[in-house]
């Protein structure tokens, strides 16, 4: 017995939780918006100093640190260290030198996935470019000092450490693991300085740069609003249908019989922040057109009013505006001319009812 009860209730409660959930419809949908946060990036790979030794002599390792700030989805900014080793060389006689250096640069990154596919935390594939300046400081390059450069004239060699200004640009890629983490892939291009690599060519010296690593992001990149949901629709109670009055006619053959009708009056109530009219006052309407038929020569004035308790007064007069003209619709609709409904509106000017949601009405009176 017990067992039954506790069932019984749980049903009834169960039942309420349904009732009312499904009274609740959604006015707008909860959004994912973008949340500017800082990142990091490590990176490790290879790097290439354009020469004329062959391609593969060339090839030296590389790493880079990179810290960063996104602003928009699409803007970010970088600060960065990278560096290791460099590679220079001619090939008859074939000799190689290798040196180090290590380079600060402060980039601007644009997330290229987001400009021209949209914000999206979940997407996989995010990729990006970039386009900034640096200083590089090159050192160690005691190899190509001992080199016998009796037939091969190094015009540009240089001793203890040499400083550089660089311009650099490139393309990456982030591939999401989680909310937080990425692995890396980037290629960069670095143009130094013709004595970068100790040899006069006679225009600029290029470095290229491939790495892979991680990125990772420093805060939450993303927040979710709260859907916002209209409030329940009030019920409000049916007005009584009132009976015209009719004067019975005075037993005077000879006068005319005078009929007086007495005037109908009916209020179409609506939800918040709505000018729909709900099914359940059509029948008024009804009403109102089967007494507008009855009585050729009466007119209806319709009138809209909103509730002072919400929005404002410029979207109120707007809101009862719209009320009072739906309300004369409905009416048109049903048979009545035009010529015979006056529309009219008062926002919450005027409050008609002592409560709130009495006062989302439009009043209509017919005579």
């Amino acid at each position: 017995m017990r067992l039954r009860r506790c069932l019984l209730t749980a049903a009834l409660a169960l039942g309420g939780v349904t009732g009312f959930a499904q009274e609740r419809q959604i006015k707008e949908e909860g959004k994912t918006l973008f949340n500017p946060h800082w990142f990091m990036q490590f990176q490790v790979g290879a790097a290439h100093t354009l020469g004329e030794a062959k391609f593969g002599d060339l090839i030296s390792p590389a790493a880079a640190l990179n810290v960063g700030y996104k602003f928009t989805p699409v803007l970010g900014v970088r600060v960065g260290a990278s560096g290791w080793q460099a590679k220079g060389g001619w090939v008859n006689p074939a000799q190689t030198y290798q040196y180090s250096y290590v380079q600060g640069n402060l980039d601007l990154t644009a997330d290229l996935s987001a400009l021209f596919c949209g914000f999206n935390p979940k997407r996989v594939f995010n990729g990006y470019v970039f386009a900034g300046v640096g200083i590089n400081h090159a050192f160690d390059n005691d190899e190509a000092e001992a080199l016998d450069t009796r037939s091969y004239q190094m015009e540009y060699l240089w001793t203890d450490s040499k400083n550089f200004a660089a311009g650099r640009f490139g393309l990456g890629c982030d591939l999401r693991l989680n909310d937080r983490l990425a692995i890396n892939i980037e290629g960069n291009a670095n143009i130094l300085s013709d004595k970068f690599n100790s040899k006069k060519a006679g225009n600029c010296d290029w470095q290229f740069n491939a790495l892979v690593g991680l990125s990772v992001k420093l805060g939450k990149g993303y927040k979710q609003t709260e859907p916002v949901y209209y409030e329940p629709t009030p019920v409000v109670p049916e007005e009584k249908k009132p009976e015209p009055v009719v004067e019975k006619p005075q037993p005077q053959p000879e006068k005319k019989v005078e009929i007086k009708v007495e005037p109908m009056k009916r209020e179409v109530f609506f939800a918040l922040n709505s000018a729909l009219v709900q099914e359940a006052q059509l029948a008024k309407l009804d009403e109102l057109a089967r007494y507008m038929k009855e009585h050729p020569e009466a007119k209806v004035s319709v009138t809209g009013y909103a509730d002072k308790a919400t929005g404002n007064a410029r979207i109120n007069m707007t809101l009862s505006e719209k009320r009072a003209k739906n309300v004369a619709e409905a009416l048109k609709a049903r048979g009545v001319e035009a010529d015979r409904i006056t529309v009219d509106f008062k926002g919450d000017t005027e409050q008609p009812h002592d409560t709130p949601q009495e006062n989302r009405v439009s009043v209509c009176v017919a005579e």
